[in-house]
């Protein structure tokens, strides 16, 4: 009862406090917060997006709630988020206490803030060492490799009558590319108990990034860590961490083994090199956390959005055909496409996906932001301190921005060049400005081979009593498909 009444007092003089502060500026509009908890309450549902985007309709694309004592802004819709994310430039990011475990937040080139020299060596080790276009151009036969795997194992569920559950051999495969680029070695395999721990690693970790947690709503409830989300984060990072630190080993023990080895073409002999070259001061524990940052980052969302992209394209068989039919024109009879040649001459395929990303963005509210001094948006007054979130699923369902939200037409993008690199405001499902995804280009290549490789060799149907809808369901930072897609391959037409 004395914790009760503790709190209640150190939340009435924070309310007090900085509404005397603030008096006679404008705060952006918003439902009136309950005392202590804030707005809390009338953030019902499963779907936290699906409330703030309701609410904004009530009170306009810059809206202020208060959760507990922490204000947040939401963001609903391009031209605020334009605003927002790269005029205004709000590229430092709150730290939850999830962000703390294993001290990720102090080493993460998510977390670490832009003014830090740290932070620019990290995105300029990405953008030259890992995803600058010759890299991956050279890098494209492993993907490739990957790829045939993909193909040979659903072949082989076709000839044995076995349904295909989506999102399983396309995590395998996606993770393997991955730990191909940066550790030349396989990271699981089809089927495995090793794919489902690390299936379960993966999702653990992007469960409590985002997740709503009173302890930071309330910071005097940090030391009790009622939730339990600070023991769940240590848990599931210090899992991947210690996967990622396995496959660093390994690599430290061949080189004490035998100096003269030939050294391998990956990411990790890379970092390796230009560390010790001292073309960057990059500790262990920093090379570490950025691995963890690209194993997450290159699996994750690349998952979702394959599987949700066969998803919409299962349930619209007149869009899958015009795929089939654009993909049997440009590839013939290869398997896969080659990247920097076809991807181009694919523009259902570009439409298709991006009107996944549209619809089920991988993250629906982007990483948060904060404000770092009191700043006019819009002509309102935001605090020092505010947490800023934009709703990238809702503003992707405005009626306002896009006609027939709720419809997939691929079509939509034929003619209109908009793309989903920072550019264009009203899809910006990766961010934008500095703190854009630095991963995008590989994701690029990997969501149309993977799409174009599944679609091209084979003709689907429903596994009987597979779901066909699209329900969503918001799970810490990332927006799954509530039951996962399940579909029987079987024999396409001749190509």
């Amino acid at each position: 009862m004395e914790l009760v009444q503790v709190i209640a007092v150190v939340a009435v003089v924070v309310v007090l406090w900085s509404q005397l502060k603030r008096k006679g500026r404008k705060l952006p509009p918003g439902p009136s917060p309950l005392p202590i908890v804030g707005n809390i309450f009338q953030l019902s549902g499963k779907n936290i997006n699906e409330s703030f985007a309701k609410l904004s309709k009530i009170y306009g694309p810059v809206m202020s709630l208060r959760l507990g004592s922490l204000l947040t802004v939401i963001i609903s819709s391009p031209e605020m988020a334009k605003e927002v994310l790269t005029s205004k430039d709000f590229a430092n990011r709150p730290l939850t206490e999830a962000a703390h475990a294993h001290g990720h937040s102090k080493f993460s080139v998510g977390f670490v803030p832009v003014s830090d020299p740290k932070w620019k060596q990290m995105r300029r080790v990405c953008q030259e060492e890992m995803f600058a276009s010759r890299i991956l151009e050279n890098s494209q036969q492993r993907r490739h490799q990957k790829l045939q795997e993909l193909i040979d194992h659903v072949q082989e569920s076709r000839d044995a009558g076995r349904a295909v559950t989506i999102r399983d051999p396309v995590f395998a495969t996606t993770l393997n590319i991955m730990s191909l680029t940066l550790f030349s070695a396989d990271a699981t395999e089809f089927s495995s108990s090793a794919t489902a721990e690390l299936r379960d690693i993966m999702a653990g970790v992007v469960s409590v990034l985002g997740a709503a947690n009173l302890a930071d709503f309330f910071p005097i409830l940090k030391y009790f860590d009622p939730q339990g989300m600070r023991r769940k984060a240590d848990l599931h990072y210090g899992r991947l961490i210690d996967h990622i630190k396995s496959r660093m080993d390994k690599r430290s023990e061949l080189k004490k083994a035998n100096p003269n080895h030939p050294k391998h073409d990956d990411f990790l002999e890379k970092i390796i090199d230009i560390t010790i070259q001292r073309n960057y001061d990059l500790t262990i524990n920093e090379i570490t956390h950025l691995l963890v940052d690209l194993y997450l980052a290159g699996s994750e969302s690349t998952v979702m959005t394959i599987e949700w992209t066969m998803a919409e394209l299962m349930l619209r068989p007149e869009s899958l055909a015009k795929l089939k039919a654009e993909l049997r024109s440009v590839m013939g009879e290869r398997k896969m496409i080659q990247e920097s040649d076809d991807i181009s001459r694919l523009p259902y395929l570009n439409g298709a996906i991006k009107e996944a990303l549209r619809l089920h963005p991988p993250g629906p509210l982007l990483f948060a932001r904060k404000s770092e001094i009191d700043v006019e948006l819009s002509g309102y007054f935001i605090p020092k301190g505010t947490q800023i979130l934009v709703n990238e699923w809702g503003m992707g369902r405005d009626p306002s921005v896009w006609p027939n939200p709720e419809c997939f037409q691929p079509e939509r993008f034929l003619d209109k060049n908009i793309d989903y690199k920072g550019q264009d405001p009203q899809l910006i499902p990766f961010g934008a400005g500095r703190r854009i995804c630095p991963g995008i280009p590989i994701a690029h290549r990997v969501v149309h081979s993977v799409v174009a490789a599944l679609v091209h060799n084979f003709d689907w149907e429903f596994a009987p009593g597979g779901s066909q809808c699209n329900n969503e369901f918001f799970t810490g930072a990332a927006l799954v498909r509530e039951v996962p897609l399940k579909l029987i391959p079987l024999n396409p037409p001749s190509i």
